[in-house]
């Protein structure tokens, strides 16, 4: 029996979403977000942000998603990358945090929002 591609793809699709998001959380979400709680300034950063990942997605017109959340995340990751950005080997520094760093917060403070609702 051959199995459509369609039933296999969304699967897949969602599977790999949650996987970038989650690895996202752990990775910066879940120190950077508790880090932002304590620090208004890093809150503000995180805010702006947010901001721009909205209008750069057309949050203001189409509602945002995981999948084009996660998306954003790899695309900024692997855009970063390529422009000689590269991971820290130890924690980040949440008191000056790299503009890679405040942007994936960003993605993670909007994905958080998306289980709210």
């Amino acid at each position: 029996m051959r199995v459509p591609f369609t039933r296999v793809a969304p699967r897949t699709a969602v599977d790999s979403t949650r996987s970038t998001l989650a690895a996202l959380t752990v990775s910066v979400g879940t120190v950077g977000l508790a880090a932002a709680a304590t620090r208004p300034g890093l809150l503000a950063l995180v805010d702006q942000h947010a901001a721009a990942v909205r209008d750069s997605l057309d949050g203001d017109r189409r509602p945002l998603t995981a999948a084009t959340l996660a998306g954003y995340a790899e695309g900024l990751r692997e855009a970063a990358l390529e422009h000689g950005w590269a991971p820290p080997r130890g924690p980040v520094d949440w008191d000056a945090p790299e503009w890679p760093h405040a942007r994936l917060l960003a993605v993670c403070a909007l994905a958080r929002t998306l289980d709210e609702t």
